[in-house]
């Protein structure tokens, strides 16, 4: 553990050694945006320009960095954001980031385009998992995903409402990304470049939408499974649609892909438990504002006792301390997850949970702030 601490003390550390053991289709998929991808770096320029003013004459004891949501004890204020397609970027990432998300009492949400089933994973993640859905236009599928996600034991679902249509990414088309992946020359030479990924893949074996997969029609070849999908998961939310899956849930319904305050005061109105600020990590419009810019405005907006949420962009514990002094109740990292066990392994995850908690308590102490509540009061606004 000593050597892991030594070699990989940070995010960009785990992200380096990363870069060269996935191949450049699937490095491409994960951290890659759409159009000129201004929207992913605007989401990364806006968080670090956001200040603290440390206080020393003060004499506060260890900071205290659990939180509670839904009145479950959390032991830190961040969790693990749903990543589609985890599977291809790093082959078997997924079981060992919910293992490492139970045992450190953090919070798990899994993607609907997950390469493992949403059963499977509850079974790792246990109390510390949600599950995110992309509402189907097909009511009988969307449905039957609810009820599988009951079945499972999911308490809260995540509604995912910043997907209406296909995205066109450069990185994608160039690279021809599918899964199962076509194995066209250039991926080949992709994987060929990259050998612990290709004994990863031999493994763990080819991913698959297993969430997915059950409903699209037999026999289909993968262009055609890909028309289906695009098909099924392209809509907009509207007021019903929200509304039928709010009826259809028993359990607690968080809203994930809002930026705008009325927007998000619309859901609230309309039965959701909470929202997450979030501008899908700059993959969906190069033009939106970045989370960080929207998360003070829809906080203010919906008032303090609101559950607001917030991904994007966030690279560190100090990071997490500033989505949490605009207004965050909880912070979601997916990219960094994905680099840590691709780095270290299947310890990785957990070694970054160690990091981030150190980094969030560590900027704690040296602000002089004992309590999460209070980070507000050390933001730094120059005249």
């Amino acid at each position: 553990m000593a050597n892991i601490q030594k070699r990989f003390p940070s995010i960009p550390h785990m992200k380096a050694k990363a870069r060269w053991r996935i191949p450049g289709f699937a490095w491409d998929y994960m951290t890659g945006g759409i159009g000129m991808e201004e929207n992913v770096r605007r989401n990364s320029d806006d968080l670090q320009k956001i200040m603290f003013m440390p206080r020393y004459l003060s004499a506060a004891p260890s900071p205290d960095i659990s939180t509670t949501i839904f009145g479950q004890t959390l032991s830190a204020p961040f969790g693990v954001a749903p990543v589609g397609l985890a599977g291809l970027q790093w082959p078997g990432c997924e079981p060992p980031i919910a293992k490492a998300a139970q045992a450190h009492n953090v919070l798990h949400v899994l993607s609907t385009h997950a390469t493992q089933s949403l059963e499977k994973m509850k079974a790792l993640s246990g109390p510390m998992g949600w599950f995110q859905l992309y509402p189907p236009n097909d009511a009988k599928m969307e449905t039957d995903m609810i009820e599988r996600a009951k079945r499972a034991g999911y308490e809260v679902l995540v509604v995912t409402v910043d997907i209406p249509t296909v995205t066109r990414r450069d990185r994608d088309i160039r690279n021809g990304l599918s899964v199962p992946p076509q194995f066209d020359a250039r991926t080949v030479f992709h994987a060929a470049m990259r050998p612990h990924w290709l004994l990863r893949l031999a493994r763990h074996g080819i991913p698959h939408f297993e969430n997915l997969e059950l409903y699209a029609p037999k026999g289909q070849s993968i262009k055609e499974f890909y028309a289906f999908l695009g098909s099924v998961l392209s809509n907009h939310i509207t007021a019903d649609r929200f509304k039928q899956i709010r009826d259809q849930w028993p359990g607690k319904v968080i809203v994930k892909g809002v930026l705008d305050p009325e927007e998000a005061a619309a859901y609230m109105a309309m039965g959701a438990d909470g929202v997450i600020v979030s501008n899908h990590g700059g993959r969906q419009l190069d033009a939106a504002p970045s989370s960080v810019s929207m998360l003070p405005l829809v906080r203010k907006r919906l008032g303090p006792d609101a559950l607001v949420m917030v991904d994007g962009g966030v690279r560190s514990g100090l990071d997490i301390a500033r989505m949490i002094a605009l207004g965050a109740d909880y912070v979601f990292m997916g990219r960094p997850f994905i680099f840590s066990v691709a780095a270290i392994g299947d310890d990785g995850p957990a070694h970054l949970i160690d990091v981030l908690k150190l980094e969030l308590t560590g900027t704690l102490s040296q602000l002089g702030c004992q309590r999460l509540a209070d980070l507000h009061t050390f933001l730094h606004k120059p005249e």
